[in-house]
């Protein structure tokens, strides 16, 4: 009786793991559902085969329901992406997912990790600020809207050492 509780309580948690390049479509799709100028599968595709790329899934019930992806140089790192399937967005598994992704960083000796948010965007500079990012930076006009205006991004940093 154990082993079954255990396994239905564990298939109702999400999961972290390594995104691969079998992951390229459904990152693709996710990308694009969650912002203006989503990323096609062949470019997810090239990303997740590069060695400076640090990608994770978090996965419910074996389905890919969010991810991020980071750029790894010498001891730095920057955030590409991260996304959650809307269904899933309000109870903390993005938070639970940058959590794990900063740890994984750290573990390969990344001592900084930067991105980039837009400035309007609070649910994302909320999370970020509640990961330890401290805002270092801004691009004027740095992202294009769906309707053609030009948005701020914040520059954000976290130290991981």
């Amino acid at each position: 009786m154990k082993g079954w509780l255990a396994r239905l309580f564990a298939a109702s948690v999400p999961a972290v793991d390594l995104a691969g390049p079998k992951d390229a479509r459904a990152i693709a799709q996710l990308h694009a559902a969650s912002f203006h100028r989503g990323w096609s599968e062949s470019e997810v595709e090239q990303m997740l085969t590069e060695r400076n790329t640090l990608a994770q899934a978090l996965r419910f019930r074996r389905k890919l329901i969010g991810f991020v992806i980071s750029r790894l140089a010498a001891d730095e790192a920057e955030i590409l992406t991260i996304a959650l399937a809307s269904a899933f967005r309000g109870r903390g598994f993005s938070r639970t997912l940058l959590g794990i992704h900063l740890g994984h960083l750290a573990g390969r000796g990344i001592a900084r990790v930067f991105l980039e948010v837009e400035e309007n965007n609070e649910a994302a500079v909320r999370l970020y600020c509640g990961a330890g990012f401290r805002t270092v930076g801004r691009r004027e006009q740095y992202y294009r809207s769906a309707d053609g205006r030009h948005l701020n991004a914040l520059v954000m940093q976290r130290d991981l050492s």
